[in-house]
């Protein structure tokens, strides 16, 4: 499963390239950083507050902030928290995501959002890819396609997210002397590497168009195969166990993304 899923997360790169940083501009990205650090450090202080687990928290925050079941199976590299965690963490976006996929259409025409500014909001906000496309083309082909550049900037954001969280880890592992032994077997994220090697070769454009097509559908089976691996050593009463506390985070994480996400793009989208 591990093996099967960080060589989807590597073929998740070639989905990326550089020419869509520059085509979100330096308002659209900056929009972009400010909603996934700020949703990562509120959803971990509410579920600090709230008594969650770290690691599941951390999951929960990686999903929303990020994208969705891809970065919570990345996160996991470096959290190492339990497969029950990690399909908590995937049935929480995957909630909340569908639930922003079909209300941001309809409080489009409230919030008289240009077709740009409304697709940011979708691509900073929304949980998973496909969610973004969803709701961002019932704006129109400018809502949509502005959606989804703006979604796949902020998943080129799940390297570094990933090296800073393997760092976190180590610290952690550090601190508690009972497991001072386990120090170098936290894992090193070798596959984001080989994501940026992926995103730079993309941006090449050397890959002709059906070809990428067919990478980039074996990359989501890629990655459903491995979701399905995980529901194959999940207990759903050790899901229940954990009560609804963290879901109480995952509606927190979605209600603060969606709001902080909406402000910004409001003040700063040109």
């Amino acid at each position: 499963m591990r093996r099967i899923l960080r060589f989807a997360i590597i073929l998740l790169g070639l989905q990326l390239s550089l020419s869509q940083l520059v085509e979100i501009g330096g308002a659209g990205l900056g929009i972009i950083v400010l909603t996934l650090a700020g949703t990562f450090l509120f959803t971990v202080r509410l579920g600090r507050w709230l008594g969650v687990d770290r690691k599941l928290v951390e999951l929960i925050a990686a999903g929303t902030s990020i994208c969705g079941a891809s970065a919570i199976v990345a996160t996991n590299t470096v959290t190492r928290a339990s497969d029950e965690d990690v399909a908590y963490a995937v049935a929480c976006v995957t909630v909340f995501g569908s639930a922003s996929m079909l209300l941001y259409p309809a409080l489009e025409g409230l919030l008289q959002l240009t077709p740009h500014a409304f697709g940011l909001w979708a691509g900073a906000s929304i949980h998973e890819i496909a969610q973004v496309v969803a709701a961002a083309f019932q704006n129109g082909p400018d809502s949509g396609n502005f959606g989804t550049i703006a979604k796949l900037s902020r998943v080129m954001l799940l390297a570094p997210m990933i090296l800073v969280l393997g760092c976190v880890s180590v610290s952690n592992v550090g601190k508690d002397r009972r497991e001072t032994s386990k120090r170098q077997s936290v894992p090193l994220p070798w596959f984001v590497a080989g994501f940026v090697a992926m995103m730079l070769f993309n941006s090449l454009d050397l890959i002709p168009q059906l070809e990428k097509a067919y990478l980039v559908q074996t990359t989501t089976f890629l990655l459903a195969v491995a979701l399905a691996a995980m529901g194959l050593e999940t207990d759903i009463r050790k899901l229940h166990a954990k009560g609804w506390k963290p879901l109480l985070v995952g509606a927190g994480s979605w209600l603060f993304i969606s709001a902080f996400s909406l402000v910004l793009v409001v003040g700063l989208a040109p």
